[in-house]
């Protein structure tokens, strides 16, 4: 890799904000707010989905993930600020925003970016669908037999399972529950007029319907959609509401309107109150569906006074209110992306082996001789499986200590656990029950570990451990050996083809015994902050960073050449923005590769000059965090689960560890930031405005697409010593 690769300079053409010659860097100003940064990545999301230069299912992968984010911002973020704007908190983050204003600015930024997602999912990608052969139809399409069949469908497996609720004064308005599609039914009664009643849209069923041919159409076929190659669908409230006189047996059915509600999803737990945290967080996480409505969508269609109806009953504004021309709750086009058209999907590969486990099959031995990085999803995950697989079996290996964070279903990484306590190994598990969104998963997991006799603990109290770290304690001829891996990403073998994230393998007896004290205040007590080589989150990390971008700052204004490069998912915390805006102030090179939120502003005058912020988004989801600082010629490069937010530093269990091997430094140094840095076909740069542009190659320059390249390279590359 050439240094010109490793420098992305600000475009000529990037707008500028002039700020004092000694600007206060508490200014609000400074800052980008951190919900509308989220926004504009949800964006870049879309614009994936926007991309002819995508497959078409995986444009429509795209576009399910961005209203699936959407879903979930409005369930935390969002829900988090009606609750602030109705207890009336006064504190303004950074960008001195009250509650209030951020809700109509995120109203304002998501209307016409769902306008645009819909715009593309009926102007584009549906007739591009047609074209392959997959079809969603409408009632007006479907002719006389395919009909009768549905119909035949409805009354044998959908029509049990339905539960009309009416709205009237003898029966209340009823739940509804979270992220469900419903219906909203008007009837006439002969005696007693118009009647409302809900209809749930029972989600036991697969949202798009599958119809047969109407040549050979005589049942519903049970076929996975992955044997699919063509197909006709339709969306099931359709089919629901095509069937309603069936459920309203001597009523008239003037009309139906489809709606959906999301619900504040973000419980807080009194954990010091809480006598068993597992059966508290498995009975609060029963609660999401019964949380606030913060959010209420429907199709334009609706009738006002239907409209006003549901909002009325669900304690919602107006604002809160999100009419379209339809369909809603499009992350279920998920459900298309798995349609067997391989032509029109991303082309599989196969994770690389990296050489020094393909030459040895004992792992320990491997390991033994110097540390290892494996960059998934390029490099297999298996190594990590194996080296697991390999110590449960291994008489000589005494304990095994892991953190499990989000592991996934059916995980190879807990059975190996699971195996190494019934063969007798000393095995301690740190289950992070509060990893959102998937605590159920997490307690059918901590049950099934504590059912073999593993030590699991929940947590540390009022933390949650995100740090992704295994040890494993051997005894060797010459005494005990500790083998380390550090991971930035989850021990969840289905997201290690989808994310990118490092895995480091280490016997270094420093970063050992740090490790092991780590755990020891894990699952014990302990109030150690300092450790040998690690920086650990919530004691000493921002401070050994910030004092990291102080020495480079000295650095560069001692000898020149101050170098700054950080890749990660989030920068919001406002002491290292400072930093940064310091260090850049001094004349420091900073890059900084932010897939998601930023709230720095790069390129003001006289502050951000020498800051550059991009984001990749591409067939992979970019989730490794690594900080490098030229450190006036001895490189430091630290990797782990952290990124630069409050939550990270001061409310999780976060690690950082330093790479020290020279050819590994390089390798990230070159291989991986200078290449990411030289994107110019999926990186976007942050203008000083808030917006994004998106790079372009030079002119009679070719496209690089990072995550390409390290396709066709292939894993594997690190290993050269």
């Amino acid at each position: 890799m050439s240094d010109a690769q490793a420098k992305l300079s600000p475009p000529a053409t990037e707008p500028r904000l002039l700020i004092a010659a000694v600007p206060d860097l508490d200014a609000a100003q400074l800052f980008i707010n951190r919900e509308l940064s989220w926004l504009k990545f949800n964006e870049r999301v879309l614009e994936e989905a926007l991309d002819e230069g995508n497959p078409l299912l995986e444009r429509i992968n795209f576009l399910s993930i961005f209203f699936s984010n959407l879903d979930e911002f409005f369930m935390v973020r969002v829900s988090g600020l009606r609750r602030q704007m109705e207890a009336g908190v006064l504190e303004a983050p950074p960008d001195g925003m009250t509650p209030s204003e951020q809700l109509a600015a995120i109203r304002n930024q998501t209307l016409p970016a769902v306008e645009g997602a819909l715009a593309c999912w009926r102007n584009d990608l549906l007739p591009r669908l047609a074209e392959v052969g997959v079809r969603l139809l409408t009632y007006d399409d479907i002719k006389g037999r395919q009909r009768k069949l549905l119909r035949k469908h409805f009354k044998r497996e959908i029509f049990p399972v339905l539960t009309p609720l009416a709205f009237d004064p003898g029966h209340p308005f009823p739940h509804i529950s979270n992220l469900s599609i419903n219906l909203a039914v008007i009837v006439r009664h002969p005696e007693h007029g118009e009647r409302f009643a809900r209809l749930k849209v029972p989600q036991s069923f697969p949202r798009l319907v599958r119809l047969p041919d109407e040549e050979k159409a005589d049942s519903f076929e049970q076929l996975g959609l992955s044997e699919i190659k063509a197909a006709n669908f339709i969306w099931l409230e359709d089919v629901v509401a095509e069937n309603l006189d069936l459920l309203f047996p001597g009523l008239e059915v003037i009309d139906s309107f489809p709606f959906r509600v999301t619900r504040d999803a973000d419980f807080e737990i009194e954990e010091d109150e809480a006598s068993d945290l597992l059966q508290t967080i498995a009975e609060v996480v029963g609660q999401r569906h019964f949380g606030s409505a913060v959010r209420l969508e429907i199709e334009g269609r609706m009738s006002k006074r239907v409209s006003e109806t549901l909002t009325e009953n669900l304690g919602l504004a107006p604002f809160q209110l999100y009419s379209s021309p339809g369909p809603i709750g499009l992350a279920d086009l998920s459900q298309l992306a798995e349609v067997d058209l391989p032509d029109h999907k991303f082309p599989p590969f196969q994770p690389a082996q990296h050489p020094a486990f393909v030459h040895e099959e004992d792992l320990f031995a491997a390991l033994r001789r110097h540390s290892i990085l494996l960059f998934h999803p390029y490099d297999s995950f298996n190594p990590v499986v194996q080296m697991l697989r390999q110590a449960a079996h291994d008489p000589k290996v005494l304990a095994i200590k892991q953190t499990l964070y989000r592991v996934g279903s059916n995980s190879p990484v807990v059975q190996a656990l699971m195996e190494a306590r019934q063969n007798g190994k000393q095995v301690s598990v740190l289950v992070e029950l509060k990893a959102r969104f998937d605590e159920e998963n997490n307690i059918v997991w901590a049950k099934a570990l504590e059912e073999v006799g593993v030590h699991v603990v929940y947590g540390v109290l009022g933390l949650k451990t995100h740090a992704k770290i295994c040890m494993i304690v051997r005894a060797e001829s010459h005494g005990i050996r500790r083998y380390v891996h550090f991971s930035t990403g989850n021990y969840n073998p289905t997201t290690a083809r989808i994310y990118t994230d490092l895995g480091f393998f280490t016997t270094d007896r420093d970063l050992a015994a740090d490790v092991s004290d780590l755990f020891n205040g894990l699952t014990g007590y302990s109030r150690k902050t300092q450790y040998r080589k690690l920086l650990v989150a919530p004691g000493n990390m921002r401070t050994d960073l910030l004092q990291r971008i102080e020495r480079e700052i000295e650095h560069h204004q001692l000898h020149g050449e101050g170098r700054i490069i950080f890749k990660m998912n989030s920068l919001v915390d406002k002491p290292c923005i400072q930093a940064l805006y310091r260090a850049s102030r001094a004349g420091v090179k900073i890059d900084l590769l932010v897939r998601g939120i930023c709230c720095l502003r790069p390129g003001l005058a006289g502050l951000s000059e020498t800051i550059t912020v991009s984001s990749i988004v591409g067939r992979f989801l970019e989730h490794s965090r690594l900080y490098y600082f030229a450190n006036g010629g001895d490189e430091e490069v630290l990797l782990g689960s952290a990124d630069l937010m409050p939550r990270n530093l001061d409310g999780r269990v976060e690690v950082l560890t330093p790479i020290q091997e020279p050819h590994l430094v390089e390798a990230i140094r070159d291989d991986i930031l200078a290449l990411h840095l030289a994107d110019t076909c999926r990186a976007r740069v942050l203008q000083v405005d808030g917006s994004y542009r998106r790079l372009e190659p030079k002119q009679g320059e070719p496209a690089l697409d990072s995550q390409a390249v390290l396709l066709a390279e292939g894993g594997g590359w690190r290993a050269e010593e």
